[in-house]
């Protein structure tokens, strides 16, 4: 039997430990505050910045939210970055990706001070995740990690396979994968757009994490028998074209009102004939990447106000 890693049971298992933090800051003085800015009219982006403020309210800590118009100078961004920087309220900045085009990403992660950069994509944030001395590791593939742990997968010795290579989740994944560390010692291999032969990988694999924003770009034929498949993919699929190749088994409602449906980069329903164990898309690593922002935004608040708070 395929175990099914529930994201949101772990999510909210850490939100809840979560809390404890919170007020142990509050009592000495610091409520922990998080700072998002929005600059853009993209509706999946308001969206998400919305539940992660939402999210920050039910754990008691300090929701800070900045607009700004998407044609604005990106001057304008920079400098409320840098106000934000300077504000010892905010403990934790995050700008929502993606920026329009005429601003700069590069020069938008480098404007975070790195020690309120809890993305962990400052260029020293980085440099400190590679070097084994992490100060914030990245949400998504922290997210990842926890859910191995809580699934009870052995990192230690394991074949794993990254499929992608972004900065936000396939090199920063590659790079705790392979840390001398609890959840890592494993023999990673990196695949990507130009990897020959990606089945040849992934069947060699006891873990495989899916990175590469491709829908159902892996299935149970390309896993070995009881791998552990981590899906970080989100993909929305035209409910239409679902149905027109018969791929599609239950109709439902709220889908096909939306004209889409959410999935991974993994086919589920093949790959779990195969894994021995599998996140779902949604419900698996998404409500992780939240709950981790939530989990470096307080280790940030104790690192700035030199307190000792437990985290999960």
């Amino acid at each position: 039997m395929t175990k099914v890693i529930d994201g949101n049971a772990v999510a909210e298992q850490i939100r809840s430990e979560l809390e404890g933090s919170v007020e142990t800051l509050a009592d000495a003085g610091s409520r922990p505050g998080l700072a998002t800015v929005l600059m853009s009219e993209d509706p999946a982006s308001e969206t998400y910045v919305s539940m992660k403020q939402r999210d920050c309210d039910e754990v008691g800590i300090e929701g800070i939210h900045v607009e700004i118009d998407a044609d604005a100078p990106a001057q304008e961004l920079y400098d409320t970055v840098e106000d934000l920087n300077a504000d010892e309220d905010v403990h934790g900045i995050l700008v929502q990706m993606p920026v329009p085009d005429h601003v700069d990403q590069r020069t938008v992660l480098r404007t975070v001070a790195p020690e309120k950069d809890v993305d962990g994509f400052h260029p020293e944030n980085v440099g400190r995740l590679v070097a084994g001395d992490a100060r914030f590791k990245p949400c998504t593939p922290h997210g990842v990690q926890k859910l191995l742990e809580h699934a009870d997968v052995e990192t230690d010795g394991a074949e794993a396979v990254v499929v992608g290579r972004s900065m936000i989740v396939g090199k920063p994944m590659a790079n705790l994968l392979v840390q001398k560390e609890p959840l890592g010692n494993a023999t990673t291999t990196v695949c990507h757009s130009h990897t020959g032969d990606l089945a040849a990988h992934t069947r060699e694999a006891d873990i495989v994490v899916a990175a590469a924003g491709v829908p159902e770009m892996i299935d149970g034929s390309m896993l070995k028998e009881g791998a552990t498949v981590v899906d970080v993919g989100v993909n929305r699929v035209d409910v239409s074209e679902r149905r027109s190749e018969g791929s599609q088994t239950e109709s439902d409602e709220a889908d096909t009102e939306k004209g889409y449906e959410l999935v991974g980069d993994v086919d589920f329903e093949s790959a779990k004939e195969t894994a021995g164990a599998i996140t779902p898309v949604p419900g698996g690593v998404g409500p992780m990447t939240r709950a981790m922002l939530l989990y470096n935004t307080v280790k940030a608040a104790g690192q700035q106000e030199g307190v000792d708070v437990d985290l999960p």
